[in-house]
């Protein structure tokens, strides 16, 4: 999976993450997005703001790093990462930043859909 914004100037495999199964719950759907370029770091969120960080191995940590793959919320044919521990929120990006919010516009919707790619 890439993310990457195309004016960010970031070494091509830092922004490269593997969809793993999720670290606080294997059940259907759920996922965690581990680095590719540094493994054993995970997208986690952490005060509505989502962060690529060392897994710790916590259950704070873990769930943090939880997200269920949805169908896209602006197009279905690619994806969305719903929260697990704070499911009305998604990974979305703003401003060139990537957060944890509730998506209330058609915008943040836009901007909390990704698509996956090998």
């Amino acid at each position: 999976m890439v993310i990457s914004l195309p004016s960010i100037r970031l070494p091509f495999h830092d922004s490269l993450f593997r969809v793993v199964p999720g670290l606080a719950s294997t059940a259907s759907g759920l996922v965690s997005l581990e680095s590719v370029n540094f493994p054993g770091r995970f997208v986690r969120h952490r005060n509505n703001q989502i962060f690529v960080e060392q897994n710790d191995n916590t259950a704070l940590f873990r769930a943090d790093a939880t997200f269920r793959q949805v169908p896209g919320l602006a197009n279905s044919s690619w994806s969305s990462f719903q929260s697990f521990n704070f499911p009305t929120r998604y990974i979305r990006h703003r401003n060139l930043v990537l957060y944890s919010e509730v998506p209330a516009t058609a915008t943040d919707r836009a901007d909390a859909t990704f698509r996956i790619v090998d």
